[in-house]
């Protein structure tokens, strides 16, 4: 391509791609018209050789004398490739599934562990993903597992425990900025399954139930504390009337006869036992 013709706005894509207004030249358009009288010469014959079927999902990237025919992919439906100088190449645009196998990472807080994952993208632009990149879609694989080793890599345990969906969003926010001249539009990332270290499993483990048993002890010791001051609370209403003391008695004396019925209860008036005692004083 001549240097004089590009301009800072061009994509990659059009880089790759001939100018139209440059042509193929005299022998091309020779060639081609060659192989158009061929076509008519063989009629209806070459028809069917001629004429090809592109589904709903595909797009063809057609090449003539080695050039990209258009800069946009044809189909969907049928299309015409003239023999000996034309060729063409299916791409297909439905989502592609790439599982990421598990993953030896060293978090930042140097803990190893497993990490998996699952990438879903497709192809938004057929030219750029044949023109630009030899295969797209092992390239895509690969990038995804070195994204994912990279990105994990500044992130804590706790953090990647905790944080999965930022994660995943930080990741497909990578995987498509770095895909976008290959074609590519990354729809989803998910991180599957984190494996760690069994020895690190039963650390935690022992950490979690030591922080649930200091929780215990610290409601059991507010429990305490309420009941103690809902008993002064009691005592105090109590000791300014007698009458409620006594009925309070016979509740607690009703109370033990339900539970067992072979206890004797002789219940014994307080203001008796204080004449006792006064009488003991006195003598």
């Amino acid at each position: 391509m001549d240097p004089k013709r590009e301009t800072p706005k061009k994509s990659s894509t059009e880089h790759l791609i001939a100018d139209r207004r440059e042509g193929i030249g005299i022998c091309g358009w020779i060639l081609v018209s060659l192989s158009f009288l061929l076509v008519l010469i063989t009629f209806p014959i070459s028809i069917w050789t001629c004429i090809k079927v592109i589904k709903e999902y595909e797009r063809a990237v057609v090449f003539r004398l080695g050039r990209i025919l258009s800069k946009k992919a044809k189909g969907p439906g049928l299309i015409l490739i003239l023999p000996c100088t034309d060729i063409f190449i299916k791409v297909d645009l439905r989502t592609v599934t790439c599982k990421i196998p598990p993953q030896e990472i060293l978090t930042k807080d140097a803990v190893t562990t497993q990490v998996d994952g699952v990438v879903y993208y497709k192809i938004h632009s057929a030219v750029s993903a044949v023109a630009n990149v030899t295969d797209v879609h092992s390239a895509t694989f690969l990038l995804a597992q070195t994204t994912l080793r990279n990105v994990l890599g500044t992130k804590s345990l706790a953090q990647l425990l905790a944080g999965r969906e930022e994660i995943a969003h930080n990741i497909q926010t990578i995987l498509d900025s770095a895909t976008e001249p290959w074609g590519i539009k990354v729809a989803r990332v998910e991180i599957k399954d984190v494996r760690i270290p069994v020895a690190m499993q039963r650390a935690m483990a022992a950490e979690a139930e030591a922080a649930r048993e200091a929780r215990a002890k610290v409601v059991a010791a507010e429990g305490e504390m309420n009941a103690s001051k809902a008993l002064k609370q009691a005592s105090m209403v109590l000791t300014e009337s007698p009458a409620g003391l006594q009925l309070r008695y016979l509740q607690t004396l009703t109370t033990l006869a339900a539970e067992n019925n072979s206890t004797i209860v002789f219940p014994l008036p307080i203001n008796m036992l204080e004449g006792l005692g006064q009488k003991n004083r006195g003598g």
